[in-house]
C-alpha cells in the first residue's frame, strides 16, 4: 500500500495558516501595526479603501528592514524576537510567532518598500499569493510602507463571507483603538475612502482616552492607581450613571498588550454592585503591569487571552482598587466627617461632677385616636374618649358602592406596592388594570389575559415603522433647538450607515464630520422630546444584533428605533392610553410576538387559578 502522508506545499500552509491569523480586514491591520510598534516608530498612518477589501495601507517612520530581512520576513515562523523557548516567557512585543506576514501574503496581493535609517537605498518588495514577484532596490522613505491589495483574491469562500464596508470598518476601529489605547505616545493616523477618522497625536491616557471616544467621556473618567508587589494597576473607570448596555468602552492592557478576560470583567462588575443600572456595563481602562515571566500570553492565535499565575489573588487586587476609586469621588455611599452641621457629642466636665441622666415628660393618658388636643400653658390635656361625639352620616360613605368604580389606585407606600388602574374597555366591555406599572391585566372567557406593556408597544410602533418604511416618508417635525452630539468613531460609522432610514422614519439628522452630528427634525408620530436619547439607544440595539447591516437594514433599523421608542417599565398609563394600547396591539398583524420575537401575552386559564387555591 502507499505511503499517503505528505507534506503540504508551503502556499496551501500559509492560507491554511491565514485562516488562523487573518480572519478579516481587521486582522492584516492589527498584525502590520503591531509590527510598527515592535519597529520603534512613533507615528503610524494607515489608509484603507473599501473598508480594507481593495487596500490596506500601513505606513510607520519606524528602524525598517534590509533587503535579506525583507525577504526573510515572508517566511513562516521567521521572527526576530525569538530565539529560544525561554524566550516564550519573557515576551514584551507585540508580534513574535512569525506567521502574520507569511499569512497575509498568503491570500493577498502585497507591496512593500522599506528602508532602514541609515541606508541611502531600500528595497522594494512584491509578492502575490505567496509567489515572490518581484525584489530589487529602490528609494524610499525611512522605516517601512505596506501595501496589501485585494484581500482575499484568491480564497473567493472567504472573500464572500466579509460584511458589509460599514460593519468591517467597525472592527477595524475598534483594532485601532486598542492599540492606540495601549500606545498614547505613538501618533496614530485613520483615512477610509480619503476621509479621515482619527489624528491622534502624542497624548497622555487620558487625552487618548477622550481622542477616541469624544469629549463628552472626560467628566465620566475617574483615575485608578494601585502599586502592589504582584501587579500594578493605573488608568480610568467610568461613573455608574453614565454606564451603557453594551460592550465597547471596557479596555484590560497588560504590559501595553491588549487583553480579553471575563474573569476580571467580573471582578469590575462586583465592584460596582448595587450602583449600577439594570443590565447596564461601566466603562473602564485599565492598565496592568506585571513580570512577563508571570504570564503566557501564547495561548490563542490572536493573542488576545492570556493566563496570569494568581489570577484569583489579581481578581482581589481589581476589585479593591476599583471600589477604592469610586469610594474616593464619592460614588458609593460614604461617610462623609467634613460634613455642614456636625454631629454633636457631648463631652465629661473636668471636675467630674455627676451627670444627671435625662428625662422625658410621658402623659400616661395620651390617645393617640384623640381628636381633641387643648394646649394650656405650656402642658397638654386631652379630652376623655367618653366626651367624644359621634360622627355623624356616617352612611353616606357607602352610597356609591353599587356603582362600578372608574379607577382604583393602591398608594405606593403600601407593602405590595401595587398601581392599579381599573377602566371598562369600550368594545369588549371588559375591565382592564394595569398592575405593577409593567402589565396589562383583563379578564377573559378562559382565565386571564396578561400582556406586557412595553413589548405590546414596540409591537405597534415597529409595524408602524415598517409600513411607513414601505411607502411615502414620515413628516419630519423640526426642532425649535437642533441639538448637537459628538459619538465614537466606531458609534459614528454605524450611524452614517443607517442615516437615510432614519431621514425615512422622519428623522433630519446631518453629518457634520469629526464624528459630530445635528438633529434638525424628529418624527412628528413620536414624543421626542429627548431625541438623543433614542438615537442612542437605537445604536445601542444596533450593536448587539449579530448579522450584518446589510440584510434586512430597515427592518431591523425600524424594529431598533421601535425598541427605543416604547414607553418603560414603571410608567403609569392613563384609562385611555391602556385602551388605545389594547386597541392598536390587536390591530397589529402579529399581536403575540414583539420584534425581537419575546412574547407579548399570555392567558392564565382558570384552572390554574382553581389549583392555587385548593
Amino acid at each position: 500500500m502507499p505511503d499517503i502522508i505528505q507534506l503540504l506545499p508551503d502556499s496551501v500552509a500559509n492560507q491554511i495558516a491565514a485562516g488562523e491569523v487573518i480572519q478579516r480586514p481587521a486582522s492584516v491591520v492589527k498584525e502590520l501595526v503591531e509590527n510598527a510598534i515592535d519597529a520603534g516608530a512613533t507615528s503610524v498612518k494607515i489608509n484603507l479603501k473599501d473598508a480594507g477589501r481593495t487596500l490596506i495601507q500601513i505606513s510607520d517612520n519606524g528602524c525598517g528592514m534590509s533587503d535579506t530581512d525583507a525577504r526573510m520576513a515572508f517566511e513562516r515562523h521567521a521572527t526576530s524576537k525569538i530565539r529560544s523557548a525561554d524566550d516564550l516567557f519573557a515576551i514584551r512585543t507585540m508580534g513574535f510567532r512569525g506567521e502574520a506576514l507569511a499569512s497575509i501574503a498568503a491570500i493577498a496581493d502585497v507591496e512593500l518598500h522599506t528602508q532602514q535609517h541609515d541606508q541611502d537605498i531600500g528595497t522594494f518588495l512584491h509578492i502575490s499569493g505567496s509567489k515572490v514577484i518581484k525584489q530589487e532596490a529602490t528609494s524610499c522613505a525611512n522605516g517601512t510602507n505596506f501595501l496589501v491589495k485585494n484581500l482575499f483574491f484568491n480564497v473567493p469562500a472567504r472573500r464572500k463571507f466579509l460584511k458589509s464596508n460599514s460593519t468591517e470598518l467597525k472592527h477595524i476601529i475598534n483594532e485601532v483603538q486598542r492599540v492606540a489605547l495601549a500606545n498614547p505616545e505613538i501618533c496614530f493616523s485613520l483615512v477610509h475612502n480619503n476621509q479621515s477618522i482619527y489624528e491622534l497625536g502624542e497624548d497622555n491616557i487620558r487625552k487618548r482616552v477622550v481622542a477616541l471616544f469624544g469629549k463628552n467621556i472626560n467628566q465620566n473618567l475617574i483615575p485608578v492607581d494601585t502599586d502592589t508587589s504582584m501587579v500594578k494597576i493605573k488608568g480610568f473607570i467610568g461613573q455608574p450613571k453614565h454606564a451603557r448596555k453594551t460592550f465597547g468602552e471596557q479596555f484590560f492592557f497588560v504590559n501595553k498588550r491588549y487583553m480579553k478576560h471575563p474573569f476580571f470583567h467580573r471582578a469590575v462588575m462586583q465592584a460596582y454592585e448595587k450602583i449600577l443600572a439594570p443590565e447596564t456595563i461601566p466603562s473602564y481602562f485599565l492598565y496592568f503591569e506585571v513580570d512577563p515571566t508571570n504570564i503566557d500570553i501564547n495561548i490563542h492565535p490572536t493573542k488576545t487571552e492570556i493566563k496570569f499565575e494568581s489570577e484569583s489573588a489579581i481578581w482581589q487586587i481589581i476589585q479593591a482598587s476599583v471600589r477604592e476609586a469610586l469610594g474616593k469621588f464619592n460614588v458609593v455611599p460614604s461617610i462623609d466627617f467634613d460634613q455642614a452641621g456636625s454631629i454633636d457629642i457631648p463631652v465629661a466636665p473636668k471636675d467630674h461632677s455627676e451627670v444627671k441622666q435625662p428625662t422625658i415628660q410621658v402623659d400616661p393618658t395620651y390617645n393617640p385616636f384623640e381628636k381633641e388636643k387643648k394646649f394650656s400653658g405650656g402642658s397638654t390635656t386631652y379630652s376623655s374618649p367618653k366626651e367624644k361625639t359621634p360622627v355623624e352620616n356616617w352612611e353616606k360613605l357607602y352610597s356609591d358602592f353599587d356603582r362600578q368604580p372608574q379607577e382604583v389606585r393602591i398608594e405606593p407606600q403600601e407593602e405590595e406596592n401595587l398601581e392599579i388602574q381599573h377602566e371598562e374597555d369600550s368594545f369588549s366591555g371588559k375591565s382592564f388594570i394595569q398592575f405593577k406599572n409593567k402589565y396589562i391585566l383583563s379578564p377573559v372567557k378562559s382565565g386571564l389575559m396578561v400582556i406586557d406593556q412595553k413589548r405590546a408597544h414596540e409591537r405597534i410602533l415597529f409595524e408602524n415603522f415598517m409600513a411607513v418604511l414601505a411607502g411615502s416618508e414620515i413628516a419630519s417635525q423640526q426642532q425649535l433647538f437642533p441639538q448637537t452630539f459628538e459619538l465614537a468613531a466606531d458609534d459614528a460609522e454605524l450611524l452614517r450607515s443607517i442615516l437615510e432610514d432614519l431621514k425615512s422614519l422622519g428623522f433630519d439628522i446631518r453629518d457634520f464630520g469629526n464624528n459630530s452630528f445635528i438633529i434638525n427634525g424628529t418624527p412628528g408620530i413620536l414624543d421626542t422630546s429627548s431625541p438623543l436619547e433614542i438615537i442612542e439607544g437605537v445604536l445601542e440595539d444596533m450593536k448587539s444584533t449579530v448579522a450584518d447591516l446589510k440584510e434586512k437594514a430597515k427592518e431591523k433599523v425600524a424594529a431598533s428605533l421601535a425598541r427605543a421608542s416604547a414607553i418603560s417599565y414603571g410608567y403609569a398609563m392613563k384609562p385611555e392610553e391602556i385602551n388605545q394600547i389594547i386597541d392598536q396591539l390587536f390591530a397589529c398583524s402579529t399581536p403575540n410576538f414583539s420584534p425581537s420575537g419575546k412574547q407579548v401575552l399570555t392567558i392564565m386559564p382558570i384552572e390554574q387559578f382553581e389549583k392555587l387555591l385548593k
